[in-house]
């Protein structure tokens, strides 16, 4: 298993913009996929991006798709989401999640979680 540990939540205006980083350690990243998932207060956790180490092959949530762009720096073994107009429904905890098979994470079956870090867009 590899080691996530999330930064860069936080509050933010409606229409503003977040980047959230995940410094993954632990194993030769190569074969993994990253994802970020978030939950927000009453519902269940929803994935939001993915990313494959290798090739760079990147997923979305249709909700997200064209605002939040997911990206890895191989040098720093880390990933981000950048999060562009954001909006009142993007309040949540976002969780890194890691895993070597691309389609079982983005189906929520994930190895590693990081531990979260919340994200609040206020009006």
């Amino acid at each position: 298993q590899v080691q996530l540990v999330e930064s860069g939540g936080g509050l933010v205006q409606a229409g503003g913009s977040l980047r959230l980083s995940c410094a993954v350690s632990g194993r030769t990243l190569s074969s993994y996929t990253m994802g970020w998932f978030r939950q927000a207060p009453g519902k269940e956790r929803e994935f939001v991006a993915a990313i494959t180490w290798r090739a760079g092959t990147t997923y979305y949530a249709d909700s997200v798709k064209g605002r939040f762009t997911i990206s890895r720096d191989n040098a720093q073994n880390t990933v981000y989401l950048q999060m562009n107009s954001l909006k009142l429904e993007d309040t949540a905890v976002y969780y890194c999640a890691a895993d070597t098979a691309s389609n079982r994470l983005r189906n929520g079956v994930v190895a590693s979680w990081g531990q979260g870090t919340q994200v609040t867009v206020s009006s």
